[in-house]
């Protein structure tokens, strides 16, 4: 019985991206069922997938599900092949320096001539024009300079980067939905559009309710550490085996949290009677709750303010995480099957359809994999490929 067809079966997507933000766009519409073609340099000039090492954990996580066309652009031969792609596909994505596309002549304005349905998909350090647009833009760069650091960590221990690369994956998550966004739009135009972002204002919207609290009431946040920013008792606490989050900042939530943990006494103290009294006595109410939190051990607490209704949880190790039995039932470490390396486990899509559900298809290709079989069906011959081989155009 054939499989059905994915969300994005229907669509072609010409994939120039490198580094994280841009194959982390290009992996949302390549999991949901969208032919990819990724673009890299011929092997005579060397790969420029993420990272050295093409069986390593970033490439097999990032590439999966695409095939591997090897262009040297430079080259009219090239740019003649990129086009005759063009004119069948969809999508297009960059994440080139601003000008650099225009330099190879394959900008949007160019690329919308041979195809006026093409979505041009763009993700640069800090936007497409303005005085930082021709600078390089890497993760931590757009974290500082978009607050994010100066309200991660302890206070008064300086600023502190995520440990994640927050700016190229939100950058990334979010051109893949401006994609889509225009791709629902083109059912009715029947136009293409470009579409871009960056890591800067992706992770401007990421910080949303830090950004609001300075929009809307003018109040420049800082670091709160492992505390809620603005909610009182919300954060890490200490138990007789190690350390949970629980989160009760909300008057309800306090009044069960108090009960729960046997200590009646401290919704009597002023200082706790309401939310603003919670958060000015912070540092004082955090080890009131820390000396009873100590009587226990972390499971026995978990379950007991769960069953309280209160929100708590572990602070795992990524490996506890993988082995939670509730992130086994959800599928977050699906697999793929490699040739070469066997089974490789990859990370899973968060957001699941109930009828059409998506599919690990195939493992990050070998450099170039494609090549032949994606050239044939642009009508060249063997003979043809190998010319093309032999300049350097593929």
């Amino acid at each position: 019985m054939a499989e059905k067809p994915m969300p994005l079966s229907r669509f072609k997507v010409i994939d120039l991206t490198r580094a994280r933000a841009g194959p982390t766009a290009v992996r949302q519409l390549a999991d949901w069922g969208a032919d990819v073609v990724r673009i890299e340099l011929p092997p005579s000039l060397g790969s420029e997938i993420m990272g050295a090492d093409r069986h390593g954990y970033e490439a097999q996580n990032l590439h999966r599900n695409k095939r591997s066309l090897t262009l040297n652009l430079k080259k009219e031969e090239a740019r003649k092949i990129f086009f005759d792609l063009v004119r069948g596909a969809d999508v297009v994505v960059e994440n080139y320096r601003p000008q650099v596309k225009h330099r190879l002549g394959i900008d949007y304005e160019a690329v919308r001539k041979v195809n006026p349905r093409i979505v041009y998909g763009s993700i640069s350090g800090f936007g497409q024009e303005g005085p930082y647009a021709g600078r390089p833009g890497l993760d931590q760069i757009a974290q500082g300079l978009s607050g994010l650091m100066s309200v991660t960590g302890e206070p008064g221990k300086g600023p502190m980067r995520v440990g994640i690369p927050i700016s190229d994956l939100s950058a990334g998550m979010m051109l893949a939905q401006g994609i889509l966004l225009a791709l629902l739009e083109r059912e009715s135009s029947g136009e293409g559009q470009w579409v871009h972002t960056s890591l800067l204002e992706a992770q401007i919207q990421m910080m949303d309710l830090q950004v609001a609290r300075y929009l809307i009431k003018g109040e420049v946040p800082g670091q709160a550490g492992n505390n809620h920013p603005t909610f009182s008792p919300t954060g890490v606490f200490e138990t007789a085996d190690g350390l949970i989050n629980i989160q009760s900042g909300p008057q309800h939530l306090w009044e069960r949290l108090a009960s729960a943990i046997g200590a009646p006494e401290l919704l009597e103290h002023p200082g706790y009677a309401d939310a603003g009294g919670r958060l000015k006595n912070r540092k004082v109410l955090n080890e009131d709750i820390n000396r009873r939190t100590r009587e226990k051990k972390s499971e026995e607490w978990i379950g007991a303010l769960n069953d309280a209704g209160i929100p708590c949880g572990p602070i795992y190790t990524v490996d506890q995480t993988i082995a939670d039995p509730q992130v086994r039932i959800l599928g977050m470490s699906p697999h793929v099957d490699h040739p070469e390396l066997g089974e490789v486990k990859v990370v899973g899509q968060a957001v699941k359809l109930s009828r059409t559900p998506q599919r690990m298809r195939n493992a990050t290709p070998e450099l170039g994999e494609h090549t032949e079989e994606i050239l044939k069906t642009l009508g060249y011959g063997e003979e043809e490929i190998q010319q093309l081989r032999d300049n350097e155009v593929v």
